[in-house]
């Protein structure tokens, strides 16, 4: 006869205390379990806890055991909801623990019991307090609660509101985590294969870590503001560390199959998430570029403090090239703002294959919509390729001009003329790599974004944008070998200032062979101009040594190359920076802006449900579409208006009066041309095809939106609808004509310039606070800056 097995002595010591309870409560075993009368013993015990603290504590535990085990089987009407936040709270670890596990455990379980504990703030409250909680097991426990909260958006906002943010970022930062041991890992997902982030080490950090990026990225402007600065500029420079050790791995393509028995911890941290944190931590954050001083920029750009800008602006803005030499022997390092930049590249490696380095720390500056006015839907849009290496043509060209067809030549072969965003322009590091070699066989590097990348270059942009009243400059950079040109002859959308900070280059600029000014975004061709080719007198050449500025203004054809020998160093090193004047910036957007103020200053003086309130509504639309065709001839209409320039010498009262008068002339101009039947026709053409006249000035809703609430919305027919034009081609025809003259002249007559001034000043501060935004963003991902 076969002898019984011994028991070990776990499982005796479990049967004793099942079977004898010396408090007077029940005895508990594994198939006895009955949710009602186990709560009333739960609770029992729980009132009871401070009277036997050890052999109930055992008993509440024994308790929560089973209720986790069987809570897909009594939720959501078990009464155990009740007793969480007691539970999660409690002075006993393993009371909290389990009290922790079941909350995560029932915020899985479906949509309407994560809402239920969300919105249950006391429980909420005991979650958040149990993440500082002194014993590391129920931080754990907690921490999964949280992640198991943040699956539904109503569980991060409610954890948002009892301050959850906070502690987790409080609780990461006392604990000692190593940014430098990461991996890519690559797991499945349901039926799905993703890359994660790897953590060698403890997984109490990681955890904390992956519940407070959750957080961040569902933060609005506002809850991000209320993060405790000391916080939150703690946690930016870890996570701006650890994003260049992900960054690399990313770029080297290195990324493992993930299972059990690697040494890394997967951490469920995709590279995009750490990407968005690190954006959103940086946005609302103090000014990250260094501090320029309007005088350095002035003194360096255009020369004589007391004459340069105001002789440039009355001889040459907009107008004719101007060229800046600078004086041999200048060396005032007082404007220098160029130099952080230079010396940061020569910090690198000698010259030019600091390029490498530059190139492997940079990531792609994804395109944000030049009417987006809110961050975060940005973010939304592109939250799945932030943080992604550079892009062929997005972010960087490699060409040279190919003789003697003189077309532009593509180093790498995937170039083609659309920039959509796919696998095969993404930069690794062979490619990269191979960018050296480029430039040795005679290629340019082309970089867009400089803005974004470098903080020195940023302070400049910001600088000249607010020179110039417009909400952004952009910044190119062209690295060009010796005897050699990058781009064909064209001409740009947009003013530049050619900034030559390294080596020779030698520039043509032609003609404009148009009067008009080209305006940013109408359609360029690659131009190459008859005239221009045939006729060496058709162009002015300029030679730009180290620390020479050139003024291209838009729409004037140009071209550059290097040259060695003859003195010259051969290869160049300079910066464009383009002052684009974006629709609402230039003289026809202030009119439409004056136009908008006037129109409601007006309103409350007519009724928009009677006729004659019909017919004024109608002809202020009219009057919109006639500024628009006015603009499409008149050379002044496309210049920049500097209404929203910064003042910040005397003469600055005499600058604003040239904008007063330019301002009335406009008017006068309106107000003579009638162009009522153009008018109509060119709105019923538009209805006809199923367009929207009022396309090109979108951007006018922003001006009857708040601040706090502005958002990018669908625009369909933003005025009076194509119904209420019908009526001016019929009967009333001649009453809608005689109205629209009424309007049209009193608007011409009444706004006045100062009163406008205002809202124009405010619809670009609007602007310039999303720009600096994404530069913020921008500038944070790119590490090496």
């Amino acid at each position: 006869m076969e002898k019984p097995k011994r028991q070990s002595k776990k499982r005796r010591k479990t049967r004793a205390f099942h079977t004898h309870n010396n408090n007077g409560f029940p005895n508990l075993t594994d198939s006895d379990f009955d949710s009602n009368t186990d709560f009333a013993l739960l609770l029992a015990a729980l009132c009871n806890l401070h009277k036997h603290s050890h052999s109930l504590s055992l008993l509440i535990r024994k308790c929560l055991t089973k209720f986790h085990a069987s809570l897909h089987h009594i939720l959501p009407n078990s009464p155990i909801l009740s007793l969480l936040p007691i539970l999660v709270s409690s002075k006993s670890a393993g009371i909290a623990y389990l009290g922790a596990e079941i909350v995560g455990a029932a915020s899985l379980l479906s949509l309407e019991m994560n809402q239920r504990i969300a919105m249950d703030g006391e429980t909420v409250k005991a979650l958040v307090s149990a993440l500082v909680h002194p014993k590391r097991r129920v931080i754990l426990a907690a921490c999964n609660a949280v992640l198991d909260l943040c699956t539904t958006s109503i569980g991060r906002h409610c954890l948002l509101d009892f301050s959850a943010l906070e502690a987790l970022i409080f609780r990461f930062l006392q604990v000692h985590m190593s940014p430098n041991s990461v991996s890519l890992c690559s797991v499945d997902s349901r039926r799905m294969t993703c890359t994660i982030i790897g953590f060698k080490g403890d997984e109490h950090p990681v955890l904390l870590l992956n519940a407070a990026i959750n957080l961040i990225n569902t933060c609005n402007i506002e809850q991000l503001e209320k993060i405790p600065r000391n916080l939150s500029v703690a946690l930016l420079a870890f996570s701006k560390k650890l994003w260049a050790q992900v960054h690399s791995q990313m770029l080297l393509n290195n990324c493992m199959k993930f299972n059990q028995e690697t040494d890394f911890y997967a951490s469920n941290i995709k590279i995009n998430n750490l990407a968005e944190s690190i954006f959103r931590l940086s946005i609302c954050a103090d000014q990250l570029s260094i501090a320029l001083p309007f005088e350095a920029i002035e003194m360096r750009i255009f020369g004589s403090k007391e004459a340069g800008f105001e002789d440039f602006m009355l001889n040459h803005w907009e107008a004719s090239p101007f060229i800046m030499e600078r004086l041999l022997g200048d060396s005032n390092d007082k404007y220098d703002i160029f130099g952080p930049f230079i010396q940061s590249l020569n910090s690198k490696e000698s010259f030019p294959f600091f390029l490498s380095s530059m190139l492997q720390s940079m990531v792609s500056c994804l395109p944000i919509a030049s009417d987006e006015l809110d961050i975060l839907s940005f973010l939304k849009e592109v939250q799945h390729k932030l943080g992604c290496p550079i892009i062929y043509q997005q972010d960087v060209r490699v060409l040279r001009m190919k003789m003697p067809l003189e077309r532009e030549e593509h180093f790498f072969q995937f170039a083609s003329k659309s920039c959509c965003l796919n696998d095969s322009q993404t930069f690794k590091l062979d490619d990269v790599l191979k960018c050296g070699e480029a430039y040795q066989a005679g290629y340019t590097i082309a970089l867009r974004g400089m803005e974004f990348r470098f903080e020195s270059i940023a302070a400049i942009a910001d600088g000249l944008a607010s020179l110039f009243g417009q909400p952004s400059v952009g910044v190119n950079m062209y690295l060009t070998p010796p005897n050699s040109q990058g781009l064909a002859r064209h001409y740009d959308d947009h003013c530049v200032f050619v900034c030559q900070l390294l080596g020779t280059k030698k520039w043509k600029v032609f003609s404009k062979s148009n009067s008009q000014l080209p305006r940013l975004y109408d359609p360029i061709d690659s131009l190459h101009c008859p005239e221009a080719e045939n006729s060496t007198a058709a162009c002015t050449l300029f030679s730009l040594g180290e620390g020479d500025v050139l003024y291209i203004p838009r729409g004037f054809p140009h071209e550059a190359c290097t040259n060695s020998g003859d003195g010259y160093s051969g290869f160049s090193l300079h910066l464009t920076f383009g002052i684009e004047v974006e629709p609402p910036f230039e003289w026809e957007g202030f009119v439409h802006v004056a136009l908008n103020y006037w129109h409601k200053n007006q309103k409350p003086h007519y009724a928009s449900d009677s006729s004659s309130g019909i017919l004024y509504d109608i002809s202020v639309d009219l009057l919109h579409v006639t500024i628009g065709l006015i603009a499409d001839s008149d050379h002044t209409f496309r210049k920049a208006c500097l209404a929203g320039a910064v003042s910040w010498h005397s003469y600055s009262n005499n600058r604003l009066e040239i904008q007063k008068t330019i301002f009335c002339d406009l008017l006068r101009k309106i107000n003579t041309e009638p162009r009522f039947s153009e008018v109509v026709k060119s709105v019923e053409v538009a209805i006809q095809k199923n367009e929207d006249p009022f396309q090109r000035i979108k951007w006018l809703q922003f001006l009857n939106q708040k601040a706090e609430t502005v958002e990018r919305q669908d625009w369909n027919m933003p005025f009076m609808g194509p119904e209420y034009f019908s009526t001016l081609c019929g009967q009333d025809r001649d009453k809608g004509e005689a109205a629209f003259s009424l309007v049209k002249s009193r608007f011409c007559c009444e706004v006045k310039f100062d009163d406008v001034i205002g809202s124009y000043r405010m619809l670009l501060e609007r602007y310039k606070r999303v720009r600096k935004q994404y530069t913020n963003g921008m500038i944070s991902l790119h590490y090496g800056s």
